[in-house]
């Protein structure tokens, strides 16, 4: 009988021998020990994220004891926890609140950044010490985004570096109660300081408003467009959150995809055009963020299992995203991959946000290292981060040949 292990370390290293296993033998598994489902067929994941009716959003809707234990701890984690974001709530609440902020990411939008996006990704790779060696991930994946979505929301340079620790600490929180209390402790400490630094900022915007995305979403609130004190902080911690780890993910995961398909990065190099469609491919193939949750809101039946109301349905998208229904040979790298309706960024209303900051800020930093460094290896073992739920690596050491 199948089972599957959260705790496993394959999980981070290599998931997907795991969910072929699941998708194969037992695609709508009940998980004991977390109390959730887990779908890891393609259909099954895309039915659950389009049906917003009967799979709600919110988790205060759950029975999960380990959801309602994070309720709690939430609760005491500032406005971000306490505060319903735009990826916890249904609409139409949900609408409201995207609309306000959808307009600074809209493909116009980000069409209008990626000469700046491309002086960063520079000067990030001019600073390199050794220009023929570096950290894919501590070099260029982590700063670019920081910088990016810390200059959207108006953070002075200073800050960036104190804006990613609070980052790095909140995310530590998508592992629920089975991390160590510790990195429990620490993401709600850096929550609450995160909004105290927002509500700094706040005040002075309201005296002094700039040309950034945090005066617009202050002069939404003052313009009566339904948008709490509250609600302005959660989202500007989500904006840094989801803007920030992601990206980084997608473009550590990119490259080390890359690196262990050298021959998709030959062809990447001989034709740079390619960069869109192998951006979409590395989404597909090892995609950032894992799963995301929903709560079932009525009894049903799913592939004979009977799931009731209240309790959890985890999505894998990984698992979904290699599905060999959906897509041929799905375990091949293949930057040229006809567009295929991978998951790897949602879907419908919960679609991502930035989808399109991302995609650019990854296909900008991505052609400038291997236009640079041509003959790029592997200089040393990557090493993957704690959580399996949200993917990436620690570190991405390369060299030049």
């Amino acid at each position: 009988m199948v089972t599957f292990n959260p705790f496993a370390p394959e999980l981070r290293s290599d998931p997907y021998p795991i969910y072929r296993e699941l998708r194969e033998a037992d695609p709508v598994h009940w998980q004991a020990l977390m109390q959730t489902w887990l779908l890891t067929r393609y259909d099954d994941v895309l039915a659950v994220l389009r049906d917003q009716g009967r799979f709600s959003s919110e988790r205060s809707r759950a029975t999960n004891p380990f959801v309602q234990e994070m309720e709690a701890f939430r609760e005491a984690s500032g406005p971000v926890g306490r505060t319903p974001t735009m990826l916890s709530i249904d609409p139409p609440a949900h609408t409201r609140m995207r609309n306000l902020v959808n307009q600074a990411f809209t493909p116009r939008a980000v069409e209008g950044m990626r000469p700046h996006i491309a002086a960063i990704s520079a000067a990030l790779l001019d600073a390199l010490p050794d220009r023929r060696r570096l950290d894919v991930v501590g070099d260029l994946a982590v700063p670019l985004p920081v910088i990016v979505i810390a200059e959207m929301l108006g953070v002075p340079a200073g800050e960036r570096e104190r804006f990613k620790a609070w980052s790095t600490d909140i995310a530590g929180t998508l592992a629920g109660p089975f991390q160590p209390p510790a990195v429990l402790e620490r993401a709600q400490r850096a929550a609450n300081e995160l909004a105290d630094y927002f509500r700094g900022q706040i005040e002075a915007r309201r005296g002094a408003p700039r040309d950034d995305l945090l005066s617009a979403l202050l002069a939404a609130e003052e313009q009566g467009d339904l948008l709490s004190e509250d609600e302005l902080l959660a989202t500007c911690i989500l904006l840094l959150v989801a803007g920030n780890e992601t990206t980084t993910n997608l473009i550590g995961n990119g490259v080390l995809a890359l690196l262990r398909n050298p021959e998709q990065l030959r062809r990447l190099q001989e034709q740079p055009d390619l960069i869109g469609s192998a951006v979409e491919e590395m989404l597909r193939y090892d995609g950032p963020v894992q799963l995301t949750s929903r709560v079932a809101v009525e009894e049903m039946e799913l592939r004979g299992r009977r799931i009731e109301p209240g309790q959890v349905v985890l999505t894998v998208l990984g698992a979904a995203n290699r599905d060999p229904a959906q897509f041929p040979d799905p375990d091949r790298f293949d930057i040229g991959r006809p567009p295929s309706r991978h998951l790897a960024l949602g879907y419908g209303i919960h679609f991502c946000l930035g989808a399109p900051l991302a995609a650019a800020e990854a296909q900008i930093a991505i052609g400038a290292l291997i236009e640079r460094l041509p003959a790029l290896e592997l200089a040393a073992e990557p090493e993957w981060g704690a959580s399996f739920i949200l993917r990436g690596l620690r570190s991405l050491p390369v060299a030049a040949r």
